[in-house]
């Protein structure tokens, strides 16, 4: 448990030493600190708004930042603080002795989240294992932060009324900050490509500059494909909160939509905005709308759109822009060449075979109580389930026990939960007989595939598999 005295007095030396020493930047702080004393009207060359200098500490802010409710009273006892009673100012008096003390109360794990303390302990040769350089690689910089996206955001766009492209770019897409991100790469299960893939993917990007050197620059373009519920958005979304990078999402068919104004200048801005975030993630979803629109005889202005996309993809690059590329389509069959070659990776998100269900459902209920739960059991009932199926069964299984007023649930509350799904999954296949009602089928056995009907990814689902997942 955390001492409330020590994470103040590191807010406060950390405070002092940023106020004072101008070869730290925005990224030194840690994130916890940068949302404290963020400003719109911060003189930032890297872009809208920063952390001004001095850093001012009152029991408010100091709160927010750290977590201490009484930020004061953890520290007052101490002979190295003072409060200013007309402003509530936190101050140190003996900044030396205040280091010297701090520096005997963290450890390794500490200093990794706080590059400016990492500094000041690199200085004092004080035997910690962690460098400076090594805390600001551990943090995600400002250029991730929520109020930094939001703030580039209101500046590319305006807030004027009137500006209907930027109205319409805004129902394009969506922008996710890393700290948004809940769901991380240890939440899922992943089969060996996937963790082969991604493992590719850091090294990439860890080495930009070295690919640039050598002229591989066409590389970071990703093309996830596998029926829905298969967790396509999820491991882009949790790649993106395991790199600390700004998620930009778009679904191709609000593309094609004749709701939206010019949609070939939108499509240019989503790149646009994607490579002002940089480094981010794009995620393109629904990428089969591509090959939809260019067979189709839509109007003119949609396939300008397509042809816009197509060309943006070609133009955009991971060593250049820092922007890594990543599509996702639930009908590869449906796309033509030109779209298969704008990807230098294919990554497949098959339905999860019974070990990788296994490892899925121990995962989604490593924080229920459950009475002698046997995942082997219910995974060989569920063959052809989608880790998103399967969590909507355990949700059922969790409301069930809770209309008998039950806190924890049993293994025969799974398995019923299970035969429940079955049944409403087939409700899909229901032959609708006119003037008669619905004729439901059988349910189908454990072979039946009747969950590829689903329209969309849903967002609680796997990865896909990784037999050795570790919960």
């Amino acid at each position: 448990m955390s001492d409330p005295a020590v994470d103040v007095v590191e807010l406060l030396v950390t405070a002092r030493r940023y106020s004072e020493d101008r070869a730290l930047d925005a990224d030194d702080l840690p994130p916890r600190y940068r949302r404290v004393f963020w400003s719109e009207a911060a003189e930032d060359e890297s872009g809208p708004g920063g952390v001004n200098r001095p850093l001012h500490v009152t029991e408010p802010n100091a709160t927010t930042a750290t977590g201490v409710e009484r930020p004061w009273e953890a520290v007052s006892d101490l002979l190295f603080t003072q409060r200013t009673e007309f402003s509530g100012e936190l101050e140190l008096t003996q900044p030396d002795m205040t280091t010297e003390w701090l520096l005997e109360r963290v450890d390794d794990d500490r200093l990794l989240s706080n590059p400016v303390l990492a500094k000041i302990a690199e200085e004092a040769d004080a035997g910690f294992d962690v460098t400076h350089a090594e805390a600001r690689e551990e943090n995600r910089p400002i250029r991730a932060d929520r109020v930094w996206i939001d703030a580039l955001l209101d500046e590319y766009f305006g807030d004027d009324d009137e500006d209907e492209d930027g109205d319409d770019m805004l129902d394009l897409v969506t922008v996710k900050a890393p700290e948004e991100i809940e769901m991380t790469l240890q939440d899922l299960v992943l089969t060996e490509d996937q963790e082969g893939e991604i493992r590719k993917l850091m090294k990439a990007i860890e080495h930009r500059e070295y690919l640039a050197q050598i002229g591989l620059r066409e590389i970071g373009k990703l093309l996830f494909v596998g029926p829905p519920g298969t967790g396509k958005t999820t491991a882009a979304r949790a790649l993106a909160h395991e790199l600390g990078l700004p998620f930009v999402e778009v679904k191709l068919s609000m593309v094609t939509s004749q709701y939206l104004g010019e949609t070939a200048k939108n499509v240019e801005k989503t790149f646009e905005v994607a490579k002002r975030l940089a480094p981010c993630i794009l995620f393109i979803d629904e990428f089969d709308s591509v090959a939809k629109t260019r067979r189709s005889d839509e109007h003119a202005a949609l396939k300008r759109a397509v042809n816009t996309l197509l060309k943006s993809i070609d133009d955009i690059s991971l060593v250049r822009d820092e922007v890594l590329l990543i599509s996702a389509t639930n009908h590869p069959d449906q796309l033509d060449a030109a779209a298969w070659r704008r990807f230098d990776e294919i990554v497949n998100f098959p339905k999860p075979d019974r070990q990788m269900r296994s490892d899925i459902l121990e995962i989604i209920t490593r924080r229920m109580e459950i009475a002698e739960f046997d995942p082997q059991e219910a995974a060989e009932r569920t063959e052809g389930l989608t880790g998103s199926d399967l969590r909507m069964v355990l949700r059922e299984a969790v409301l069930e026990a809770l209309t008998d007023e039950r806190m924890s649930i049993t293994q025969e509350d799974i398995m019923d939960a299970v035969e429940d799904f079955e049944e409403r999954d087939n409700l899909k296949n229901m032959d609708m007989i006119e003037g008669e009602g619905a004729e439901v089928p059988e349910v189908a056995g454990d072979g039946g595939d009747a969950h590829d009907h689903d329209d969309h990814d849903h967002d609680h689902d796997h990865g896909t598999a990784d037999h050795s997942h570790d919960d």
